[in-house]
């Protein structure tokens, strides 16, 4: 999972420790951490007990998470940046 929040916060310019805070934050980081809960569990096949334990909330918030980014590759151009994260998490796995 260090790889997943890694990369988000390099990408949307976020530190990791407001990507894991448990309290309410700005839209902005909101959107990234729900990208890394999804990415966490798509492409590193985490648990969503896991990914929650790690966020600091509930699994059926990581839930509502994966939920709402796979509803949003709808949009041509958020689903390309998600092809992309994911292409990036992938190819750290293969080094």
């Amino acid at each position: 999972m260090a790889d997943v929040l890694a990369l988000i916060s390099r990408e949307r310019d976020i530190p990791i420790r407001l990507l894991v805070h448990v309290s309410r934050c700005r839209a902005e980081t909101a959107r990234a951490r729900q990208v890394a809960m999804y990415l966490a569990h798509v492409v590193k096949g985490i648990s969503l007990t896991a990914i929650g334990s790690a966020f600091g909330r509930d699994r059926t918030t990581v839930s509502y998470a994966c939920g709402l980014i796979e509803d949003m590759r709808d949009d041509p151009g958020f689903d390309a940046e998600l092809d992309r994260l994911e292409a990036l998490l992938n190819e750290t796995r293969e080094h």
